[in-house]
């Protein structure tokens, strides 16, 4: 896949100190349709910016011609602070969200994250008016609680690993079941968390569903 964009190391003002960013912004002159944050998964068991499928997923939304925003949690990388279970996470997460509507004033915002980064970002993204659509790869159900999906009826794609050890794909089909909107549930055979071997299976499910919710959009 091309590169289509012009990156920037930057460091975002959070609610713990700095936070270490990459923004990928389309070279080309026309307006975007979307602009995207991206969460990665938990940090105390390495996860940053740069895990793979993080990494995948933001290479897809640049094809697209969507600007990305990546960022280190707190404690991750250069990213100040120390870990908060959580909690204070979800300011990192908005810290996030308000520099890229600053960077792209009203334009609709697409909040993604994967695993650790699913829990928390998804739900900072279902309160902020400015967001418009939610993204959840590897949503870890066994061990956290995403109950409160159910009042969010922005449009969610879900994405997950058929053997997923950290979700078992019953429970994730019954919390997608619940919850309001409109909503979609990819599972890809034999994938486990990390979609090991299958990132591309991932590409192909985001792009099939943002080039059918927003039929302008198209692959460079």
């Amino acid at each position: 896949m091309r590169v289509h964009h012009d990156s920037s190391n930057l460091f975002l003002s959070g609610p713990a100190g700095r936070l270490e960013a990459i923004l990928w912004t389309p070279t080309r002159s026309v307006a975007p349709e979307l602009a995207a944050v991206l969460c990665h998964p938990h940090p105390l068991f390495g996860g940053t910016l740069h895990n793979k499928v993080v990494y995948q997923t933001a290479k897809t939304l640049d094809a697209l011609g969507i600007p990305v925003l990546r960022f280190n949690f707190r404690g991750a990388g250069l990213s100040t602070g120390t870990h908060d279970r959580g909690q204070g996470e979800k300011g990192d997460v908005q810290a996030a969200i308000d520099f890229l509507a600053a960077e792209f004033p009203k334009t609709p915002l697409l909040l993604g994250g994967f695993s650790f980064g699913s829990w928390v970002g998804l739900r900072v993204g279902c309160e902020d008016a400015r967001v418009s659509e939610l993204l959840g790869l590897g949503i870890p159900v066994n061990s956290s609680n995403f109950t409160y999906l159910e009042s969010c009826a922005k449009p969610k794609l879900f994405v997950h690993g058929r053997s997923d050890e950290h979700g078992a794909w019953a429970k994730v089909e019954q919390v997608v079941s619940r919850l309001p909107g409109e909503n979609r549930l990819v599972f890809v055979p034999e994938a486990d968390h990390f979609f090991t071997g299958h990132l591309g299976e991932l590409d192909e499910s985001i792009s099939n569903w943002l080039l059918e919710r927003h039929p302008t959009l198209h692959r460079f």
